[in-house]
């Protein structure tokens, strides 16, 4: 008797470990994305159509501007999106003053009845005194084709719109102090100057994006 209730607890732990083992593979898949843009590859999805703030159907292709395009992925609550506030909206100023269009896309699809819904983006735009497009995207669409996971994280695009940066904002989302290397400035910058970007990649810090 010991050695059959041995043979049937072993029996049924190995049923747990293969369930568990499935769950975790199917956790796994859901979270992982599309590969993320690499350096040179085209806009995906540029005509998508896109619920602007305004009500308006926008796309990425039309937000487009004579030197390129920046779009930036990011939310109303992060806590991160929260610190760079000041600087994601003098960034994007900067890259309008430089003409480049600008988007930035809602994609936190899972909490969009609460703090990421329309009305709160909205709000929130207002409050921002947001100048360019902010955008709901649906089933985080354009973000699984970016291979985005991340608020605020930013993809900046030549005027054939070929990806030439894709990172984050700077090297520090705790403080703006003067060691900071401007990573999307200086990546502007280079390309309006017309010369190769020096960082084409770096690190985006920041919440994960809330995906269904």
């Amino acid at each position: 008797n010991i050695f059959t209730n041995f043979i049937q607890t072993n029996n049924y732990m190995k049923k747990i470990l293969f369930l568990s083992i499935a769950i975790l593979s199917i956790a796994l898949i859901s979270f992982v994305n599309a590969d993320v843009l690499n350096i040179g590859d085209a806009l995906p999805k540029a005509d998508t159509k896109l619920k602007d703030v305004s009500g308006k159907q926008v796309t990425m292709q039309s937000a487009k501007k004579e030197n390129g395009l920046l779009v930036m992925f990011s939310c109303n609550t992060c806590p991160y999106v929260i610190k760079y506030q000041e600087r994601a909206r003098a960034i994007c100023a900067y890259a309008q003053g430089l003409n480049y269009g600008v988007i930035v896309l809602n994609s936190n699809e899972a909490q969009r009845t609460e703090a990421d819904s329309y009305a709160a983006m909205q709000t929130y735009y207002k409050a921002q005194k947001y100048n360019w497009f902010y955008v709901v995207d649906e089933n985080s669409a354009i973000a699984d084709a970016f291979g985005a996971n991340r608020t605020p994280e930013c993809f900046l695009f030549d005027k054939n719109l070929k990806l030439v940066y894709h990172g984050g904002i700077d090297d520090n989302p705790n403080s703006e102090t003067n060691d900071v290397r401007k990573h999307l400035r200086i990546a502007i910058d280079e390309l309006t100057g017309g010369k190769d970007i020096s960082v084409k990649t770096s690190r985006s810090v920041g919440c994960t994006i809330k995906r269904k």
